[in-house]
């Protein structure tokens, strides 16, 4: 067990990287770890230990232990937990605002901003337990009592990546805990500290040992025990599509666990010629280029009407000439590096296959000479749909723009590919908004802004971006069973 806790302000906290079992603090016994590393200097923060099958199994157990106690906690209780936890990481956000961007690089700006999102999902959770409600079912006989209750579902195997150390550990954890239910979490090895920052406010503010447990190691061995481990009965899942089919088939065949999954998506955006082109493209440029384009909602693909064509893409490439790359500590930036050295190649491979495709380079298109793992904000012009910036993913500080005509057209060109998380329309016509947005096939829509994620709100996305929702009542539904108990009276 260390000696210092995780969130000690006085103290390196990647010198204490470790792993939460049963309400301890320890290194495991693996003998493994792996390095932490800070993507603005390419620089070892620290050592991470690696869970070993024998740490995984302590946690699964102790999440046992700690769901039998949790689960009757009564709900005014777990809600004051949650406050309280709220409140502990709002007081702390000063530091772990720091500790956030020196693991995942963005700006300290952004990661204020996520941490009071992730505050606000803590107390927006902690609140609808006030709801928790059951339902009575009107009896077809006399001295029948019918009732549906709503209980937790167990324990949940979480699993969350590095872009948003903050926020999407704790939509995982707050539901969790609201519902009743106990939690093993397997955060990004990437950003850690984070997350174990989390889970230490949550012990703080009061939740039992064995609630909550962090691991961390490779990863497909640590899902692979934890999906194939009878006592686990709800697993909760944000990253690739290819990954996530694949915990999703290992959810059926080991025990048909429920699961919540949130697997990327690649945004369209339709911007008509009526729209006021200029904050369309203001704003959009400030989406796609935060926390350098890592973010699986932003604003990815471009579908501007072709009269209003140019201009939206002057504007645009102007928006990313201005921004400012550098470390995120460093109060000038206002774009921080990528996450890691492996997506410099992919996206000098996006910018490549879209010049090869016939774009052209408006702004960017080019690695940073410097030290850690910096792109130019790119924004790329007759991007045509075969290219892969327009099919693909590119989780990085790449606009590929190409224009449209008719929003039948334009519909079909958006709906084309299998993602199915977010989507936005600018226009100032009510009808074309309610058309567009009735029309794109996505989970979330945002129209004139891009202000789709809140605690109160359903975050997830269809086709295959995934299944589920995490946020709103939806996010709690998530980690409940609903029961019926008919009653005759004697």
């Amino acid at each position: 067990m260390t000696d210092v806790r995780p969130d000690d302000q006085a103290h390196n906290p990647f010198d204490k990287l470790a792993l939460l079992i049963d309400g301890a603090w320890t290194r495991g016994t693996s003998g493994k770890e792996e390095p932490v590393i800070n993507p603005a200097t390419g620089q070892m923060l620290g050592m991470l230990p690696h869970a070993s099958a024998a740490d995984i199994e302590a946690a699964v157990q102790a999440a046992q232990r700690g769901f039998l106690v949790w689960s009757r906690v009564p709900a005014m209780e777990r809600r004051r937990v949650l406050l309280e936890a709220a409140r502990l990481l709002r007081e702390r956000t000063p530091w772990l605002a720091q500790v956030l961007t020196l693991e995942e690089g963005k700006t300290l700006d952004e990661s204020r901003a996520e941490l009071a999102s992730a505050i606000d999902v803590f107390e927006w959770y902690a609140e609808e337990t006030r709801r928790l409600y059951g339902r009575l079912v009107p009896s077809r006989q006399a001295g029948v009592v019918q009732a549906v209750a709503q209980e937790p579902i167990g324990i949940a195997a979480a699993f969350t990546p590095w872009n948003f150390p903050a926020l999407t550990p704790a939509r995982k954890i707050a539901g969790a805990i609201a519902a009743g239910c106990s939690c093993v979490i397997k955060a990004s090895e990437e950003t850690p500290a984070t997350c174990m920052a989390l889970a230490t406010a949550c012990m703080d503010a009061g939740l039992p040992p064995g609630v909550l447990n962090v691991v961390f190691g490779v990863p497909s061995e640590v899902s692979q025990a934890l999906l194939e481990h009878p006592l686990v009965r709800k697993v909760s899942f944000t990253g690739s599509i290819a990954v996530g089919k694949h915990l999703s088939m290992q959810a059926a065949v080991h025990g048909m666990k429920r699961c919540t999954m949130e697997l990327g998506g690649h945004a369209p955006v339709i911007v008509f010629e009526d729209a006021d082109v200029d904050r369309a493209a203001d704003i959009c440029a400030a989406g796609r280029f935060r926390n350098a384009g890592q973010v699986c909602v932003a604003p990815s693909r471009f579908y501007v009407q072709r009269s209003a064509y140019g201009r939206f893409v002057d504007r645009f490439g102007q928006a990313a000439d201005r921004l400012v790359l550098g470390d995120g500590l460093e109060k000038t930036t206002t774009m921080g590096p990528l996450a890691s050295e492996r997506r410099m190649s992919v996206m000098k491979s996006f910018v490549e296959d879209a010049l090869a495709h016939g774009a052209r380079v408006v702004s960017g298109g080019s690695a940073m000479p410097r030290e850690g793992f910096f792109w130019r904000p790119t924004v790329l012009a007759d991007v045509p749909d075969e290219a892969r910036a327009m099919r693909e993913e590119t989780f990085g500080p790449i606009a590929p723009i190409a224009p449209f005509d008719t929003m039948e057209e334009v519909l079909e060109r958006a709906n084309a590919l299998p993602f199915g998380l977010a989507a936005f329309v600018f226009t100032r016509s009510g009808h074309k908004a309610a058309q567009v947005s009735s029309g794109l096939a996505a989970g979330m829509v945002g129209v004139n802004h891009l202000g789709i994620s809140i605690a109160e709100a359903p975050f997830g996305g269809v086709k295959e971006s995934g299944i589920g929702s995490e946020g709103g009542v939806e996010g709690l539904q998530a980690y409940l069973v609903t029961k019926f108990v008919s009653s005759m009276q004697t």
